[in-house]
C-alpha cells in the first residue's frame, strides 16, 4: 500500500470513529491552557486537571504568577513529574507573557518558544488548539502510533515524525489529527501490550501485521 493511501484510509477511520477529538486537559483562557500543558510534560493529563483548579483560582492571570515565586508554586504543583523545574518554567513564562507581551498568549513559533517551559511540542499546542493553526504537535503517543501504524517511516524524533506526518495530513486536518493519534495512544495503541485486538485500524498498521503475522493486503 502506498504511503498516501494508507494516510487516506487512516483519516477517514478517524473522521468516521472518531468525529470529536479535543484535549483533555481543562482550560477556560489560552494563559491556562499554556499552564496546564508546560505541567503536563512527562505527565498524565488526569494528574494535571487534579492540581490546575487551585493553582487557577489563586493565579487566575499571568501578571498574578508573574507576582510569586517557584517556591510558592512549587507547593501548588509539587504532585506533578520534575516540579521544581516547572516551578521555575511557569514563573518565567509568565514574566514574560505579562511583561513583553502584555498578557496575550502569542501564536507565532518563536516567540512561545522564547517563553521558559515551552519547547517546539508545547507551542504546537497551543497554536493548533487556540488559534486553529496547521500546527502538528508530537509527544510520545503521536510519535509511537504514526511509527506503528506506518504513517511515519524511520522517524528518529520528534521533529522528523511532524515534518513527514505534515508532508501527508490536509493541513486543515491537523489540528484534530494530533489529537486523533493522542488519543488513539492514551487508550488502544498504549505503549506496552497495544490492544490490537479492538483496533479499528489493524488491517492497516505495520505492527500489528508484523506482530500477528497478517499476510499484507
Amino acid at each position: 500500500m502506498r504511503k498516501k493511501e494508507l494516510y487516506d484510509k487512516v483519516i477517514e477511520w478517524f473522521k468516521e470513529n472518531m468525529p470529536v477529538a479535543e484535549t483533555e486537559l481543562n482550560y477556560n483562557t489560552p494563559y491556562e491552557l499554556l499552564v496546564a500543558v508546560i505541567l503536563s510534560a512527562q505527565c498524565t493529563d488526569k494528574r494535571v486537571n487534579m492540581i490546575t483548579p487551585k493553582l487557577f483560582h489563586d493565579y487566575p492571570t499571568a501578571e498574578a504568577l508573574a507576582a510569586s515565586t517557584p517556591e510558592v508554586i512549587f507547593e501548588y504543583i509539587r504532585s506533578v513529574s520534575y516540579p521544581n523545574n516547572k516551578a521555575k518554567h511557569l514563573v518565567g513564562m509568565a514574566k514574560i507573557l505579562h511583561n513583553e507581551f502584555h498578557d496575550q498568549v502569542p501564536s507565532d513559533m518563536e516567540l512561545l518558544e522564547k517563553m521558559p517551559g515551552v519547547g517546539r511540542k508545547t507551542a504546537n499546542v497551543i497554536r493548533a488548539v487556540i488559534f486553529n493553526k496547521e500546527a502538528m504537535p508530537v509527544d510520545t503517543h503521536v510519535f509511537r502510533v504514526s511509527n506503528r501504524i506506518g504513517l511515519t517511516t524511520n522517524s528518529k524524533s520528534p521533529l522528523a515524525t511532524e515534518k513527514e506526518l505534515v508532508k501527508y495530513i490536509p493541513g486543515e486536518l491537523l489540528p484534530i489529527a494530533h489529537h486523533w493519534l493522542i488519543l488513539h495512544g492514551r487508550y488502544v495503541c498504549i505503549a506496552r501490550n497495544p490492544k490490537c485486538d479492538s483496533c479499528g485500524l489493524k488491517l492497516l498498521c505495520k505492527y500489528y501485521k508484523r506482530e500477528y503475522n497478517v499476510i499484507k493486503q
